[in-house]
Protein backbone atom coordinates (compact mmCIF):
# COMPACT_ATOMS: atom_id res chain seq x y z
CA UNK A 1 0.00 0.00 0.00
CA UNK A 2 1.36 3.42 -0.98
CA UNK A 3 0.48 6.09 1.59
CA UNK A 4 2.41 8.99 0.11
CA UNK A 5 0.79 12.35 0.75
CA UNK A 6 -0.15 14.24 -2.38
CA UNK A 7 -0.70 18.01 -2.17
CA UNK A 8 -4.30 19.21 -2.05
CA UNK A 9 -5.78 15.72 -2.15
CA UNK A 10 -6.69 15.34 1.48
CA UNK A 11 -9.19 18.13 2.02
CA UNK A 12 -11.03 20.77 0.06
CA UNK A 13 -9.09 23.30 -1.93
CA UNK A 14 -9.90 26.97 -1.39
CA UNK A 15 -11.72 26.99 -4.74
CA UNK A 16 -13.83 23.96 -3.83
CA UNK A 17 -14.65 25.45 -0.45
CA UNK A 18 -15.68 28.74 -2.08
CA UNK A 19 -17.97 26.87 -4.49
CA UNK A 20 -19.63 25.07 -1.59
CA UNK A 21 -20.01 28.38 0.26
CA UNK A 22 -21.63 29.96 -2.81
CA UNK A 23 -24.08 27.10 -3.27
CA UNK A 24 -27.70 27.66 -2.30
CA UNK A 25 -27.53 25.14 0.55
CA UNK A 26 -28.29 25.21 4.25
CA UNK A 27 -25.40 24.98 6.71
CA UNK A 28 -25.97 21.25 7.35
CA UNK A 29 -26.11 20.64 3.57
CA UNK A 30 -22.84 22.56 3.09
CA UNK A 31 -21.20 20.50 5.82
CA UNK A 32 -22.37 17.25 4.22
CA UNK A 33 -21.20 18.46 0.80
CA UNK A 34 -17.72 19.24 2.15
CA UNK A 35 -17.60 15.88 3.91
CA UNK A 36 -18.69 14.07 0.74
CA UNK A 37 -16.09 15.78 -1.46
CA UNK A 38 -13.34 15.09 1.08
CA UNK A 39 -14.46 11.46 1.41
CA UNK A 40 -14.52 11.06 -2.37
CA UNK A 41 -10.93 12.31 -2.57
CA UNK A 42 -9.84 9.92 0.17
CA UNK A 43 -11.61 7.00 -1.52
CA UNK A 44 -9.82 7.86 -4.77
CA UNK A 45 -6.50 7.72 -2.90
CA UNK A 46 -7.36 4.40 -1.24
CA UNK A 47 -8.46 2.93 -4.58
CA UNK A 48 -5.14 3.98 -6.14
CA UNK A 49 -3.27 2.31 -3.26
CA UNK A 50 -5.13 -0.93 -3.95
CA UNK A 51 -4.97 -0.44 -7.73
CA UNK A 52 -8.74 -0.81 -8.10
CA UNK A 53 -11.60 1.41 -9.22
CA UNK A 54 -13.42 3.23 -6.41
CA UNK A 55 -16.57 1.22 -7.08
CA UNK A 56 -14.58 -1.99 -6.58
CA UNK A 57 -13.32 -1.04 -3.11
CA UNK A 58 -14.69 -3.23 -0.36
CA UNK A 59 -15.47 -2.16 3.19
CA UNK A 60 -12.72 -4.55 4.32
CA UNK A 61 -10.14 -2.76 2.13
CA UNK A 62 -11.20 0.63 3.49
CA UNK A 63 -10.92 -0.59 7.09
CA UNK A 64 -7.54 -2.20 6.35
CA UNK A 65 -6.30 1.03 4.77
CA UNK A 66 -7.26 3.04 7.88
CA UNK A 67 -5.62 0.44 10.12
CA UNK A 68 -2.41 0.63 8.09
CA UNK A 69 -2.40 4.44 8.04
CA UNK A 70 -2.95 4.46 11.82
CA UNK A 71 -0.10 1.98 12.29
CA UNK A 72 2.21 4.19 10.22
CA UNK A 73 1.18 7.21 12.31
CA UNK A 74 1.86 5.39 15.59
CA UNK A 75 5.17 3.87 14.49
CA UNK A 76 6.63 6.58 12.25
CA UNK A 77 4.81 9.76 13.28
CA UNK A 78 2.08 11.92 11.84
CA UNK A 79 4.14 13.19 8.93
CA UNK A 80 4.70 9.66 7.60
CA UNK A 81 0.95 8.88 7.54
CA UNK A 82 -1.41 9.99 4.79
CA UNK A 83 -4.01 11.45 7.16
CA UNK A 84 -2.62 14.25 9.30
CA UNK A 85 -4.52 14.23 12.58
Amino acid sequence: MNTQQQPSTQFLTLEESAKVDAALLSSPEKFLTRLTISSWKLLKHIARDYNVAIEDLTPQQIVAWFEQDGKIRREQGTEAAYLKW
